[in-house]
């Protein structure tokens, strides 16, 4: 199956969840003392879960402000992470994958690159830092803060800063239809200053989700 027909496949696979009937894990981050609600307390983590969305991103360039702008298709396992980032007219410009053993990145027609760290490989070859590891616990709304708390992103409590310094806020937070709590924000806006590119924000717009 090529690109856009999985593309098009986990689009319609992402029909609404049943949360009972579903398998789960444990979150890799609990709420903190006092700060558990019902939308917390319902909210599954899970380990093997698909996302599609959009991403817009502005950064510093090597001389002007650059933006990049598209979609993407995201998987995850419990062992693997496989990302594809797609242009606005669906062309694909990366993808990224990303185990325990390593990480490697493909664009056009180039050679794959290979790193011991997916952060630092998509930084490099993108020229603007993507956070793969840590967005598989901030795209469900999963974080450690600076200080090493655990937290929980819920309406009340929609923004943290993580240990590796990015700034996270968790918006758009629509009714889920099958328990009517709203536990899943739909907008997460990233942003963190870095050496390589300057002040950089990272806004995410998840359009279905299907887990595993």
């Amino acid at each position: 199956m090529n690109v856009h027909a999985a593309r098009r496949a986990l689009v319609l696979a992402a029909l609404p969840l049943l949360f009972a009937g579903c398998a789960s894990v444990l979150p890799p981050a609990a709420p903190r003392e006092g700060m558990t609600t019902a939308a917390q307390a319902k909210r599954p983590y899970y380990a093997a879960i698909d996302f599609t969305g959009r991403l817009s991103v502005h950064y510093q360039g090597p001389r002007n402000e650059e933006a990049v702008h598209g979609s993407f298709l995201w998987a995850q396992t419990r062992t693997k992470t496989a990302v594809t980032l797609f242009s606005p007219l669906g062309q694909t410009i990366a993808i990224i994958e990303a185990t325990p053993d390593g990480a490697t990145l493909q664009q056009g027609g180039q050679t794959s690159r290979h790193a011991s760290d997916v952060n630092a490989l998509t930084a490099q070859a993108l020229g603007w830092p993507l956070p793969v590891a840590g967005l598989r616990d901030w795209l469900q709304g999963f974080a450690v803060d600076v200080q090493g708390n655990r937290f929980v992103a819920t309406p009340e409590a929609s923004e943290v800063t993580t240990r590796d310094g990015w700034r996270i806020r968790y918006d758009n937070w629509p009714e889920d239809n099958a328990s009517g709590l709203q536990y899943r924000a739909r907008r997460i806006d990233l942003s963190r200053y870095t050496d390589q590119a300057g002040a950089i924000s990272i806004r995410i717009v998840l359009d279905s989700w299907q887990a595993r």
